[in-house]
Formats: C-alpha cells, sequence, structure tokens
C-alpha cells in the first residue's frame, strides 16, 4: 500500500468534544509489513519510526504526553497522573506498567491501547473529567478488564450513568472463527452469551463476535457502549491485523492505537 501523509483517525461524537481517535495505519513513517502507522515498540519495527508515529498522534491530540501499557491480556487496570517510561519520547516498552486499561484525569495526558484485532475501547464521563482506555482481547473480555476499567475509573470519580464507551475497529465475526474447545470453555462461565456464536464451515468451529461480546461485559458494568462497526481483518487498507498476517504467513504485524485525553 502507498503511505498517506495525513493522519486518519476514526472518531465518535459521543467522546466529542474530547480529543481522541481510533488511529489508522495511515499517516506514519514506517514501510514494509508496518505501512504506515504503527505504533507497536514490541514489534520489529524501526524503533525510531514507531516513535515517529506515536510523536505525529500525540501532536494530533494536543497531548503533552502518549502513555500506552504493555499490555498481557489481564484484567489489570492502573491510574496514572504522570507520563512513565513507555510515553511517547521512550525508545522501550513500559515494562512496570503492565496493564491492559488505562484511566486518569490529568488534563494533557493523553492515555491509550495498542490493537490488531482486539477490541479497543476508549470511555469518559466529561462531567467528571475522567477517561479511560482498555484492551480487550477475547481473554481479557473473558475475565473481565471492562469491569476493572470501569472500577478504576469511578474510584477517580467517575459516575457510571455518565460514561460513554465506544468499542473500535477490532475483528468481526465473519472473521474470527474459533475452535470447539474455545466455545465449550466460553459456555461454562457465560452461557447466557452463546448466541454470540454461528456455525462455521468446518466441523465444530464458531464465528465469534468479539464486538458484542466487549459491549455486554461494559453493559454488565453498569456503562451503555456502541460499536463502531469496522473489522481490522477485512480492511488491510487502513488497518492492521494480527490473523490476517498471520494467514498470509507474514513474519510480523503492525498495530494500531487508540488514544483519548482530556484537553490541556
Amino acid at each position: 500500500m502507498t503511505s498517506n501523509s495525513e493522519l486518519s483517525p476514526i472518531t465518535h461524537e459521543g467522546l466529542t468534544p474530547l480529543p481522541h481517535g481510533f488511529f489508522t495505519r495511515l499517516g506514519g513513517v514506517s514501510t514494509g509489513i508496518y505501512d504506515s502507522l504503527n505504533t507497536g515498540r514490541g514489534s520489529d519495527d524501526d524503533p525510531n519510526a514507531v516513535a515517529e508515529n506515536r510523536r505525529r498522534i500525540c501532536a494530533h491530540l494536543g497531548a503533552t504526553s502518549l502513555t500506552t501499557p504493555h499490555q498481557i491480556h489481564s484484567t489489570r487496570a492502573v491510574y496514572i497522573d504522570g507520563s512513565p517510561a513507555g510515553n511517547d519520547t521512550g525508545n522501550a516498552e513500559a515494562d512496570l506498567l503492565e496493564a491492559d486499561a488505562l484511566v486518569t484525569d490529568k488534563p494533557g495526558l493523553a492515555i491509550g491501547v495498542l490493537a490488531a484485532d482486539c477490541a479497543p475501547v476508549l470511555l469518559a464521563d466529561p462531567t467528571a473529567g475522567v477517561i479511560g482506555a482498555a484492551h480487550a482481547g477475547w481473554r481479557g473480555a473473558f475475565d473481565n478488564i471492562l469491569q476493572s476499567c470501569v472500577d478504576t475509573m469511578v474510584d477517580a470519580g467517575a459516575n457510571t450513568k455518565r460514561i460513554c464507551a465506544v468499542i473500535g475497529p477490532a475483528i468481526s465475526s465473519r472473521s474470527y472463527e474459533v475452535s470447539e474447545d474455545f466455545v465449550a470453555n466460553f459456555a461454562e462461565r457465560y452461557l447466557l452469551d452463546t448466541d454470540l456464536f454461528a456455525p462455521a464451515s468446518r466441523d465444530g468451529h464458531a464465528y465469534f463476535n468479539l464486538p458484542v461480546f466487549v459491549q455486554r461485559q461494559l453493559s454488565r458494568a453498569g456503562v451503555s457502549a456502541q460499536i463502531i462497526d469496522i473489522c481490522t481483518y477485512e480492511r488491510a487498507d487502513i488497518l492492521f491485523s494480527y490473523r490476517r498476517a498471520t494467514h498470509r504467513g507474514e513474519a510480523d504485524y503492525g498495530r494500531q492505537v487508540s488514544a483519548i485525553c482530556l484537553p490541556k
């Protein structure tokens, strides 16, 4: 694909007027399979390119810094009030900030999560001045990282009735085939959500609707959420996808960031 010099984040009216974006792969300086706005320090991309991509995102948001956690598919949500290692000016992964959700109430501090099929979620209670960002793959959603994120926001002063949550581009059910063991394990805990599976052509396999499951988990946490219905797997022109890269036999994959901040 050809690099696009303009950042093209997807935004949602529910989060306006807060600076935010579900950033695409467009508008960066990375090349090859990382073309072009790869923000993943854990990738094998040129660290200088990743740092420049993150700097551009930070500038676009009008933020002082951009902080993303070292994601481990956990239920750990962390409140931050400053800019730890791993912000937009650093080259090392934020190893001390192992988490899958960040929360802050500090203006100018952009927080975000990386994804390439998992569901990124941005949350805000503008009245309280509290924002959150969560990374929800199937494991994190299953163990309920969303509840942890909402609880941390409430601890910082948010009210669940005021929180707006938006689920960004993720792999759709059309492209997310899972095994029989996955379905059985899921049904043991979430029997009422087995309608999220549709039969696949392979015997015992099924297609799983991750975005709607994330939406239901947020609802159980008392928060209404909207879904941006764009599939990462299908939209190679604008989005990175781990599963697509794997199916293509590519050695690595890029990550897009979804970020939000309170105005300075």
